[in-house]
């Protein structure tokens, strides 16, 4: 069987003024001028025949469409601008090498519709934003993925993933507490020029007890963080004694 996976481009660096909190998002110049403009062919026959065709041919099945359509109003489901295409599983090899999980999928992409293998007719361009990798359970290859448009002006729910920085100057850890990680990303509905690659969370100041919450981590101010819940907690430093009783997740 196939599963999929999700992984959930940064153009801004935030600090977290907070004392408690220190975060930072990576900072990239033009995150999408950094690796190669994604290049991709229409694809007009679905089925597995197909896909398994072109698998051998050395591309990747594919779909682009506005993340309106994943949306359970269908006034908003009408302008899709889907496309079944196909892109060249080398460029997206190489490109995973560059961005690995779970940061592709919270990464902006610039992708070019040709109308044909080498081609210099263009039939559409755009930022786009992977959401999906299927991959084949067994092996790990790539079945097929699937983007959303990321133009700007518009704007996307996004899982971006925490990493946690500073465990060496910890002072909890340094007495020999462990680190709960409690969430592994956050959701933001985003503008698409602001989608923040990674949130990068300070453990450096954090003593045995001390916890982190959702409304402790600071981001651009276009970003809406999408949970109910703003005072659940994102990480927690826990005494050796506690270590191996509490649940990670609350």
């Amino acid at each position: 069987m196939a599963k999929w996976c999700r992984a959930t481009a940064g153009h801004l660096k935030t600090v977290v003024t907070n004392n408690r909190a220190s975060l930072s998002i990576s900072q990239f110049q033009s995150a999408t001028a950094s690796y190669h403009t994604l290049q991709a062919i229409p694809r007009e026959c679905t089925g597995s025949r197909v896909s398994t065709k072109d698998r051998i041919q050395g591309r990747i099945p594919a779909v682009v469409f506005s993340q309106s359509l994943l949306d359970s109003n269908s006034s908003s489901r009408q302008v899709s601008r889907k496309h079944l295409l196909t892109t060249e599983s080398k460029q997206i090899k190489a490109i995973l090498k560059s961005v690995e999980l779970p940061f592709f999928c919270s990464t902006r992409f610039p992708l070019q519709i040709r109308a044909g293998s080498g081609s210099s007719h263009l039939l559409e361009s755009g930022k786009v934003l992977p959401i999906k990798i299927h991959r084949d359970e067994e092996t790990g290859k790539i079945l097929n993925l699937v983007f959303v448009w990321a133009d700007e002006g518009s704007k996307l729910k996004v899982d971006v993933p925490i990493v946690f920085k500073g465990e060496d100057a910890c002072p909890g850890l340094r007495k020999g507490g462990s680190l709960k990680r409690i969430r592994t990303s956050l959701k933001y509905l985003c503008p698409a020029e602001h989608i923040p690659q990674k949130i990068e969370v300070d453990l450096s100041n954090l003593d045995i007890g001390d916890r982190l919450f959702m409304h402790d981590i600071e981001v651009h101010t276009s970003l809406k963080l999408l949970s109910k819940n703003e005072i659940m907690s994102v990480c927690k430093i826990a005494s050796e004694s506690l270590g191996n009783q509490e649940s990670t997740g609350e």
